[in-house]
């Protein structure tokens, strides 16, 4: 499994963290060892551009993901096929707000956005009620699970 974490934030990132989390929820959801994911973390100047340029919303997020090759969770019988995942892009200023508000940590919620973006990059979405069930309830369970292992 090819994870590439990039930190050009200027905040301080534990990237074998981030990756070890990314390596844990695709290994768990059966994406092939050969697939690729990228986690980059930028400023929030960095993620104003893209917010306004891919979602057409002004200010920063939190996260943005990417998707390439549309990949989809295997199962133990099957995992996917190899390729490339995406990237998630993520805003620690941003993160260490939402954090404050949450009351816990900045890298709590920045492993949090990951995992919700590598959801994303699964197919995974929150628009409709169900969809929103589903996919939180797995975020939670992914994240507690990694968290109770490190």
């Amino acid at each position: 499994m090819s994870i590439e974490v990039n930190n050009e934030s200027g905040a301080e990132v534990d990237e074998a963290e981030f990756a070890a989390l990314g390596r844990f929820v695709l290994d768990t959801l059966h994406v092939h060892p050969q697939s690729e994911l990228s986690i980059l973390f930028v400023d929030t100047e960095a993620m104003t551009e893209l917010h306004v340029q891919w979602m057409d919303e002004p200010g920063p997020t939190d996260v943005l993901s990417f998707p390439m090759d549309e990949l989809r969770p295997g199962s133990e019988a099957e995992e996917t096929p190899p390729g490339t995942l995406g990237d998630v892009v993520l805003c620690p200023e941003v993160a260490a707000r939402q954090a404050q508000v949450a009351g816990h940590s900045t890298v709590e919620e920045m492993l949090l956005l990951t995992t919700h973006g590598i959801l994303h990059l699964l197919g995974y979405d929150h628009a409709e009620p169900e969809e929103e069930k589903e996919m939180f309830a797995l975020q939670r369970r992914l994240l507690l699970t990694f968290l109770a292992g490190r």
